[in-house]
């Protein structure tokens, strides 16, 4: 799988940068947690910080077109994300950990 840069826009006030990017991939289309993990990877973040919003690939193609929002940490991925946004990318269950532990 080859994940080329289409577009970043920082957003400041949200503690993130909004990304645009595009997949090159040989079978079926990717899961959204294989490429977060390799989004994270070639952006140097760790894969709390990254939320997968849209993956969107025409019949047939083998290309896939995404959107994501890398965040400054998961904290702010936390606060600003919706709940079933942060279950589909697995950050809330790392968050849910956490707070059980606290206990």
């Amino acid at each position: 799988m080859d994940i080329d840069i289409l577009d970043e826009d920082e957003n400041p006030m949200l503690h993130r940068t909004d990304v645009r990017f595009e997949l090159t991939h040989e079978d079926a289309t990717p899961s959204r947690l294989s490429v977060r993990d390799s989004l994270a990877a070639m952006l140097n973040k760790d894969s709390g910080e990254v939320v997968v919003r849209e993956l969107d690939t025409k019949y047939g193609m083998r290309r896939t077109v995404g959107l994501a929002k890398v965040y400054d940490g998961p904290e702010y991925a936390r606060e600003v994300e919706q709940e079933h946004m942060l279950e589909r990318n697995k950050i809330a269950a790392d968050d849910g950990e956490a707070e059980a532990s606290d206990a």
